[in-house]
């Protein structure tokens, strides 16, 4: 039986630190972005594109209204990436999603090319 990986990172932009975790299962991917602190937020979901269908992603937001053009691109992203469901959230408190979008656009990358290592940076469970 294969356990789920669990990745987290941080990055810090002047004076906010943006955060991220990344958690893979079998069949999907999560990652949620916050500032400030581990929160959820908009969440958005993407199921990659299939050879039966010429749509390229099925996407769409499950909660929140705020910053829900970067959790979808994204979790469309992640699904394609990972060829399973991808989940995204994004949580921001004090900057406004086109600010925090280049930065969460970084932190997602470094995040989703990470290899998660037990007893190092990644954590797996």
């Amino acid at each position: 039986m294969t356990r789920a990986t669990m990745y987290k990172d941080e990055i810090q932009e002047g004076n906010v630190c943006f955060l991220a975790i990344y958690l893979e299962t079998k069949n999907a991917c999560i990652v949620l972005l916050s500032e400030g602190e581990d929160q959820l937020g908009t969440l958005a979901v993407a199921i990659p594109p299939s050879s039966q269908t010429t749509i390229p992603f099925l996407s769409s937001v499950l909660m929140g209204d705020r910053s829900t053009t970067t959790a979808r691109v994204l979790a469309e992203k992640l699904a394609a990436k990972v060829n399973k469901i991808g989940l995204v959230s994004i949580y921001l408190k004090t900057i406004t999603e086109t600010e925090a979008a280049p930065i969460l656009l970084r932190l997602f990358e470094k995040v989703t090319q990470a290899k998660p290592v037990a007893g190092e940076e990644g954590i797996q469970v």
